[in-house]
C-alpha cells in the first residue's frame, strides 16, 4: 500500500520521493515511461568509454547552497567551469561576448576603442544587455550592439525557436550579454560542479530506499485512471496523494489542446581523434542546421583514442514523436496552461511540480529547490 504515486523520476520527482521516505517514513510508488530514471539528466558510459548525456547537456550552476547541501547526499561534486565559443566568420570566439572576444574579431585599434568605450559607460566586471548598449548614445556602442545581435544571436533564436529573424521580437535581446571584461566562464554562479560519478548515480542513491518501489517502462495511465476528480490505482480508489510531473496536457487527455514545446533532434557520432574541438560546446548561430555541437570529453575528462560529440538540431515539439524540451510562451499557451492547471487543483490530492506539470522552465538547481520548497510546504499526511 503506498502512501503516494509518484509520476516521473527526474529531479522534481526523485527529491520529493527521497524527502518522503526519509523524513516521514511514506511509501512511495513511482512510475516512470522510460526505461531508466533521471528523467532528461539521465547519462550513461557509451561504448567509446565516454560518460554521455542521453538528452543534451547537463552543466549544473547555482547559487543555492541549501541545493547543493543536499545533492552532496547521493554524490561528490568535481569542479568544472563551462566554456563555450560561437563559430563566427570562420573563427570560434569566446562568448558571452567580452573583451576577449572584441580582439578576437575586430583589428587592435577597433578593439581597444570599443574596450575602453565600454569601460567608460558601464563598470567592470558586470553583464551588459545588448538593449542597454542600443540605447548608448556612442556610435560606436551602437554599431557593436548591432554587430552582437546579428551574428551572434538573431540567428541562433531563428533556429531555435523556428521562426524567421524578423519575427523575433526587439525586446528579447535584452538577455543578450555583453561582459565587461576578460573573464570567459559562460556562468558565474557560486557553485559550478559537476558529479563526480554523472547524474545517473544522483538518482540510483536518492532512490535507494526501502519505502520507494520504482517501476521503468509503466506510463500513468497503465496504472492509473483519472475520472470524477479521482485517481484509480489498477481501478481502486486512490486515498493517498499524487505528485505529478509529466505533461500536464496529457494527463487531461489533451482537452484544452497541446501545450506548445520546441524539442531536439539529437545525432551523436563518433570521432576517430582524441578531441574533436577545444570547448565542451561550441555554438553555430550562422552556419549549418544545428546551433551547437558538444563535445562530452570536456565535461568528465578521460584517456581515450575516440571522442563522441552531439549535435543538436532544433525541431517542432510533437505528442509521441520526440521530446518536449523547451516551452513556448504564448499568451495562447499561458491560457492554456491556466485552464490545465485549474483541473488540475480539482483533483483530490494532486500536485503538480516540474517543468511539464508546471509548463515552466527549471534549470536542475531550480527544479531541486521548487521540490524542496513543495515538500517544505507539505503537511504531513495521515498514513493509510
Amino acid at each position: 500500500m503506498a502512501d503516494y504515486i509518484i509520476v516521473g523520476t527526474g529531479f522534481a520527482g526523485s527529491v520529493l520521493a527521497n524527502c518522503l521516505a526519509t523524513q516521514y517514513d511514506k511509501k512511495i510508488l513511482m512510475l516512470e515511461k522510460r526505461p531508466h530514471i533521471g528523467g532528461n539528466c539521465y547519462d550513461f558510459v557509451d561504448k567509446n568509454g565516454i560518460n554521455i548525456h542521453k538528452y543534451g547537456p547537463h552543466l549544473f550552476h547555482t547559487d543555492n547552497k541549501k541545493v547543493v547541501d543536499f545533492l552532496s547526499q547521493f554524490t561528490e561534486f568535481e569542479p568544472y567551469v563551462h566554456m563555450v565559443l560561437a563559430y563566427i566568420d570562420g573563427k570560434n570566439v569566446n562568448i558571452p561576448f567580452n573583451f576577449n572576444t572584441l580582439y578576437q574579431l575586430f583589428p587592435e585599434e577597433r578593439a581597444k576603442t570599443f574596450e575602453e568605450k565600454l569601460l567608460k559607460y558601464f563598470k567592470a566586471d558586470q553583464k551588459v544587455p545588448i538593449l542597454e548598449l542600443k540605447k548608448s548614445t556612442d556610435t560606436d556602442l551602437q554599431y557593436l550592439a548591432k554587430y552582437i545581435y546579428e551574428k551572434m544571436f538573431v540567428n541562433y533564436t531563428a533556429k531555435q525557436w523556428g521562426v524567421k529573424p524578423e519575427e523575433i521580437d526587439a525586446s528579447v535581446t535584452a538577455r543578450v550579454p555583453v561582459f565587461i571584461g576578460r573573464d570567459n566562464r559562460y556562468f558565474h554562479d557560486k557553485y559550478q560542479v559537476i558529479p563526480a560519478n554523472g547524474y545517473t548515480a544522483i538518482f540510483e542513491k536518492m532512490l535507494d530506499h526501502p519505502h520507494i518501489e520504482v517501476m521503468l517502462d509503466t506510463p500513468f495511465e497503465d496504472m492509473c485512471t483519472l475520472a470524477d476528480n479521482k485517481i484509480y490505482l489498477n481501478g481502486k480508489h486512490f486515498n493517498g496523494k499524487v505528485i505529478y510531473t509529466g505533461p500536464v496536457d496529457e494527463l487531461f487527455g489533451y482537452r484544452y489542446g497541446v501545450l506548445e514545446y520546441r524539442s531536439i533532434d539529437l545525432h551523436f557520432e563518433t570521432v576517430d581523434k582524441a578531441y574533436f574541438q577545444e570547448a565542451a560546446v561550441v555554438n553555430y548561430p550562422n552556419d549549418h542546421d544545428y546551433t551547437r555541437i558538444t563535445e562530452f570529453k570536456h565535461i568528465h575528462p578521460v584517456k581515450t583514442p575516440r571522442t563522441t560529440i552531439l549535435k543538436e538540431y532544433p525541431q517542432p515539439y510533437a505528442v509521441n514523436e520526440n521530446i518536449p524540451y523547451y516551452p513556448v510562451f504564448t499568451g495562447e499557451n499561458q491560457k492554456r496552461y491556466e485552464q490545465y492547471r485549474q483541473l488540475a487543483s480539482q483533483v483530490d490530492g494532486l500536485t503538480l511540480v516540474g517543468r511539464l506539470a508546471e509548463f515552466k522552465y527549471y534549470d536542475m538547481d531550480d527544479v531541486v529547490e521548487r521540490a524542496l520548497d513543495v515538500f517544505a510546504y507539505m503537511k504531513q499526511p495521515v498514513s493509510q
